[in-house]
């Protein structure tokens, strides 16, 4: 361990950049580099150097898949070297590097991460992305044939794929609550959701932040109303850990999984999945392996998944420290600047129909319009080919605009001249 140490400290968590890479910037990837004292727009262009993105292009799609850091690329990139390497010093008796993931209880982090959504680890199980945390859930339960699940009808489809199969499987029934379009009214949402319940409804499925609009919907109002009608809620954060505070505490759900690889900007293939204290015993396992039966530590019990890739815990937990560096208030309220700022612009513009929300506390950095006169496909080359913008246009009328701390507001700006000129 000492060696590894050693080796780690003389390359990634020195922040080395990595040579002969013409894309990467030429400054060191250390977190030392970003200076919490400065202020305002220069603070976020020093951010910016600490991304290997290009000069010249901006990434506004972090709802699918958020930019790493240089700083979590180079541990990924140093861990698989060194494993790679020294290999062969591994005894498996706590000498040499840790070759794969799977097995260990990886306390330490998941310690971090409760810090994060204000959990206790042992509530946390590490999972791939949130597609398992919401199967895991879907699966473990004990549901019978006539229980009700309901979902809205803006799911994705990690987030209702499950309990549709679990209504053809097990003969549960699927019923999905209509939200409205644009959403600027919490009680619309509220209301929409409860009309649908009866007594026979055992789970309600919602997401924290919808996936398509960015809205924020009203999750603590929902879960403290199901809870007094002893309903199971969970609810879907894939997009919310690190777009917006996360305290599953003051949401009150029986469970909440998210995705990391998206707004927390870590590698693909992180994910977590918590589960309340007092519904956790509710959860069987999904994957058995040697701790399927471990029931001191329940999140460690839901991580029986086999043999993974230790290099993406790395790089989770450099994600992690990337994030406690800046600071989450300052994370959070710069996505939510930029947010503001884009559909500020929007608003403006005659053509242009928001489709997400503009109340302050149902929205944030994902934004989802229409422009008269152009498909979504179309607008996304435009602003690609003229000025090197990548938002995510999404069916055939609509782009998603995906705001975060490598954007800046000149970059939000351009965007917006390039739709006034359509």
């Amino acid at each position: 361990m000492n060696s590894r140490r050693n080796f780690l400290k003389n390359t990634a968590l020195s922040g080395l950049a990595i040579p002969a890479l013409s894309s990467f910037s030429a400054t060191p990837y250390r977190l030392e580099n970003i200076d919490p004292s400065v202020q305002g727009e220069d603070y976020w262009r020093q951010v910016r150097l600490q991304f290997p993105l290009k000069d010249g292009q901006a990434y506004f799609n972090t709802g699918t898949m958020g930019a790493m850091s240089g700083y979590v690329l180079n541990k990924v990139i140093d861990d698989l070297h060194y494993s790679a390497v020294h290999m062969a010093e591994t005894d498996y008796k706590g000498e040499g590097p840790q070759l794969l993931s799977g097995y260990a209880d990886q306390k330490e982090l998941r310690t971090k991460i409760g810090v994060i959504i204000n959990a206790d680890y042992q509530q946390i199980a590490l999972t791939q992305n949130a597609t398992f945390g919401m199967s895991y859930v879907g699966n473990g339960l004990d549901l019978q044939a006539g229980d009700e699940i309901i979902n809205t009808d803006q799911e994705h489809g990690g987030g209702f794929g499950i309990w549709k199969l679990m209504a053809k499987r097990k003969g549960c029934i699927y019923k999905q609550a209509k939200m409205p379009i644009p959403a600027n009214d919490p009680t619309q949402i509220f209301d929409a959701i409860f009309k649908e319940v009866t007594p026979k409804t055992k789970v309600i499925a919602v997401p924290h932040i919808i996936s398509v609009y960015g809205v924020v919907m009203p999750v603590k109002e929902i879960c403290a109303e199901a809870r007094k009608r002893g309903i199971f809620t969970i609810i879907d954060g894939a997009q919310a850990v690190g777009q917006v505070k996360v305290d599953v505490q003051d949401i009150g759900c029986d469970a909440y999984y998210s995705s990391l690889h998206k707004w927390l900007l870590a590698p693909s293939g992180n994910g977590i999945l918590y589960i309340h204290k007092d519904a956790i015993d509710k959860i069987w396992g999904t994957i058995a392996s040697y701790q399927w039966e471990n029931e001191e530590d329940h999140g460690f019990r839901l991580m029986q998944t086999g043999t993974g890739n230790q290099a993406l815990v790395v790089g989770l937990d450099a994600a992690v420290d990337f994030y406690n560096t800046i600071g989450p208030d300052r994370w959070l309220n710069r996505i939510k600047q930029l947010g503001d700022h884009l559909r500020a612009g929007l608003k403006d513009i005659s053509k242009v129909t928001l489709h997400s929300s503009t109340h302050p506390k149902m929205s944030a950095g994902l934004t989802t319009y229409h422009v008269a006169g152009i498909s979504g496909p179309n607008l996304q080359k435009k602003m690609w080919n003229e000025a090197r913008l990548q938002p995510r246009s999404v069916g055939e009328e609509l782009v998603r605009h995906s705001v975060h701390i490598y954007n800046s507001m000149e970059e939000v700006d351009q965007a917006l001249e390039v739709i006034k000129k359509v």
